[in-house]
């Protein structure tokens, strides 16, 4: 199957929890011959639709690699719950997957890209993951290293429903988005993008208790340090916003996560740490404005070049 001249690949995985499980690799070959590929990881209540962004790494000459995650997108299976984990670490068999079909395709060069939770995970799986050894550098857009809560929520409620979680799996609370994001990014309201909103909705599916405690467990690992081995680079937007009606600061700025957060953390994560703040950058950074993405694909393009082996 192609989409905007892309290729989709089924991965069978092992059954887990909820029955028969399954991810889904989008490719774009390079324009040029190459052995250089960046393998992407998307955020939660996403999945990859950022086709510019695969085509712009294919005319720099690098295979482009998308995964939509288990329960995610073009992975989502009507006996599961709609993106649902216990733990981060279950996402690590289609990431190993993944760079196993990247190494097979006979690229000898990987970059790991994720956005937001998909950051989170791509920086947990540069630290543990099976296959890390074959990752050559990270590159974090938004990476979600911290709740954007206050102290209460991040101290007492999350720890609690964690604990809650343990003992009832499916537990849940009302999911409260972003009152600014979706408009500031689908073609239907101010944004420029037509994503499938059956994979990234407006109105918020439930949250499950358990996916808070997954990713605060991850979270927490990425406060004491990962210690990363490879080089990183860290970008997000240069300002964090909050209105709770309709703003046009959502069409400049990150209105999902807390900038500050990102650097603090962003920092820790191993002793070769770029970070890149972003003038007028969205959340998803690739989804701003047509000259500030053009910025961010450009830094991300000199940081693989630069790090590159001689």
């Amino acid at each position: 199957m192609e989409e905007y001249g892309h290729r989709t690949r089924v991965v069978e995985l092992p059954d887990d929890y909820e029955g028969p499980v399954k991810a889904t690799v989008v490719s774009l070959c390079a324009e040029r011959p190459s052995a250089s590929a960046v393998l992407y990881i998307h955020g939660y209540l996403d999945y990859y639709f950022q086709y510019h962004m695969g085509s712009y790494f294919a005319g720099q000459g690098r295979n482009f690699y998308a995964l939509d995650l288990r329960k995610y997108g073009r992975s989502w299976m009507p006996h599961q719950h709609f993106n649902y984990c216990r733990r981060m670490e279950e996402y690590f068999p289609e990431i190993d997957a993944a760079i196993d079909g990247i190494v097979a395709d006979g690229n000898t060069d990987i970059t790991l890209l994720g956005h937001s939770t998909g950051g989170l995970l791509a920086a947990l799986y540069c630290a543990e993951g099976g296959r890390r050894g074959l990752v050559d550098r990270l590159i974090l857009n938004s990476p979600f290293l911290e709740f954007n809560t206050g102290w209460f929520v991040r101290k007492v409620f999350i720890p609690a429903a964690g604990a809650l979680s343990e003992v009832f799996p499916y537990a849940k609370v009302k999911n409260v988005l972003s009152a600014n994001y979706f408009p500031s990014v689908h073609a239907s309201r101010y944004g420029e993008w037509d994503f499938d909103t059956r994979w990234k909705p407006e109105q918020a599916p439930p949250l499950y208790l358990a996916w808070l405690r997954a990713v605060s467990l991850a979270q927490r690992k990425v406060h004491r340090g990962l210690g990363l081995p490879m080089p990183v680079l860290v970008m997000f937007s240069d300002k964090s916003t909050y209105h709770k009606r309709w703003h046009e600061e959502a069409l400049v700025s990150d209105t999902i996560l807390n900038v500050d957060h990102i650097m603090r953390y962003g920092a820790r994560l191993g002793d070769n740490v770029t970070l890149e703040e972003v003038s007028g950058g969205l959340h998803d950074l690739v989804l701003s404005r047509p000259e500030v993405r053009e910025k961010v694909l450009m830094v991300m393009e000199y940081f693989i070049g630069k790090t590159q082996k001689a």
